[in-house]
C-alpha cells in the first residue's frame, strides 16, 4: 500500500496568483527604465565630452569673460583694480596710435587676401594634372605653411636685409640700387605681406587642389565636346564650382589677416616708425610691455567685434549671390 505526500484540495479553493499590473504602472516602470537608461548613456556621452568642455571653458570662454571685465577697468597687474566704465574704449577713439595700427591692417589685409586667394588657386590649377613629381611639388608647396613664425621671420632678415639681404644682392647684379626693405617705412608693410605670402598661400592651395578634384570630370569632357579651349572651360565649368570655396577662403584669410602678429613680432616689432604695427600688436605692446591691461583688452574686444562684422558681412553677401560656403 502506498502513500502521496498530495493532499486534495479543498473544492472552492482558489490558486493564488500574481497581482494584475495596471497599465498606468506598466507606463511608469517603462519611463524609470527608459530615464535610467538614458542617464547611463548621457553619463557615457558626458564622460567622452567634459574634458574638451572644461578646456573650451578654461582656455576660452573664461578668459574672455575676464578680458572683458578687464577692459572696463584700469590695472597694471600689480594695483588694485580701478573701475573706469568705457572709458578704455573712448580712449581708443581718439588714440591716434590705435588709429595707425587699424590703417596699417587694413593695409595688410589688401595686400594680402587677394594675393593669397588667387596664388593658391593658380598653384591649386597647375598642380591638378598628372606629370611627373607632382607628389614632391605639392609637398614643397605645403612645407612653408607649417613652419613656425620663427623660421619665416629669420628667413625674412636674411632675404630682405638692406646690407647683406640676399634679395639687394641680386639687385645689385643688375645695376639696381639696394632698397631699404624692412628698415623702410614705405616697403616694410610690402615685405610683411610678401613673406606671409610665402608661408599662408599653401592653405589656399590644398583647399582648391582638393576642390578642383572634386569636379565631376563629366563636366570637364562636355565642355570639351562643345568646343570650348582651356580658358572657356575654366570660366564657365570650373570657376562656378570654385566659387563657393572662394568664399571660405577669402573670410579664412581676412580673419587671419586681421590678426597679424607673430611675423611682425619676429622681424620689425612694429617698426620702422610704427608702420608695421598692427592692431594685434599695438594691443600686445600696451598689456604686456606698458602693462595697461584694461586698455590692451579694451583693443582686443574691438577687434573682435570688427573682425565679427566683416566675417558676418561677407557671409550674408554670399549667401545673397547663393554662394553656400558654410
Amino acid at each position: 500500500m502506498t502513500t502521496t505526500s498530495h493532499q486534495a484540495r479543498p473544492v472552492g479553493a482558489v490558486r493564488a496568483t500574481a497581482p494584475v499590473e495596471s497599465e498606468d504602472e506598466y507606463r511608469r516602470r517603462r519611463r524609470a527604465a527608459r530615464r535610467r537608461r538614458g542617464f547611463r548613456n548621457g553619463l557615457a556621452g558626458w564622460s567622452f565630452i567634459g574634458p574638451g568642455m572644461i578646456l573650451v571653458l578654461g582656455l576660452s570662454i573664461f578668459p574672455a569673460g575676464w578680458a572683458f571685465l578687464l577692459s572696463l577697468q584700469k590695472w597694471n597687474g600689480f594695483s588694485q583694480p580701478k573701475f573706469l566704465g568705457l572709458n578704455n574704449y573712448t580712449r581708443l577713439v581718439t588714440d591716434a596710435e590705435f588709429a595707425q595700427a587699424v590703417t596699417q591692417t587694413g593695409l595688410f589685409v589688401l595686400l594680402f587676401v587677394p594675393a593669397s586667394v588667387l596664388s593658391g588657386l593658380f598653384l591649386a590649377v597647375a598642380l591638378n594634372r598628372q606629370i611627373r613629381f607632382i607628389g614632391f611639388y605639392r609637398t614643397a608647396i605645403f612645407i612653408p605653411f607649417v613652419a613656425s613664425a620663427a623660421a619665416t621671420g629669420i628667413l625674412s632678415t636674411y632675404l630682405f636685409s638692406p646690407q647683406y639681404g640676399l634679395v639687394n644682392n641680386v639687385l645689385r647684379v643688375f645695376g639696381i640700387p639696394a632698397q631699404g626693405w624692412l628698415e623702410d617705412p614705405g616697403q616694410a608693410m610690402l615685405v610683411i605681406a610678401v613673406m606671409s605670402l610665402w608661408g599662408q598661400a599653401a592653405f589656399t592651395t590644398v583647399i582648391y587642389l582638393a576642390a578642383l578634384q572634386d569636379i565631376p570630370n563629366e563636366l570637364i569632357e562636355a565642355a570639351k565636346v562643345d568646343g570650348a579651349n582651356p580658358w572657356q572651360t575654366f570660366w564657365r565649368v570650373v570657376w562656378p564650382e570654385l566659387a563657393p570655396v572662394t568664399v571660405f577662403v577669402t573670410i579664412w584669410q581676412v580673419i587671419g589677416a586681421i590678426q597679424l602678429f607673430d611675423l611682425v613680432y619676429t622681424t620689425t616689432r612694429g617698426g620702422p616708425l610704427d608702420a608695421t604695427k598692427t592692431i594685434v600688436y599695438f594691443l600686445w605692446e600696451k598689456a604686456f610691455k606698458g602693462l595697461e591691461f584694461g586698455y590692451g583688452s579694451a583693443a582686443a574686444y574691438v577687434l573682435f567685434f570688427v573682425t565679427l562684422a566683416i566675417t558676418v558681412g561677407m557671409v550674408v553677401y554670399a549667401r545673397r549671390k547663393n554662394l553656400e560656403a558654410f
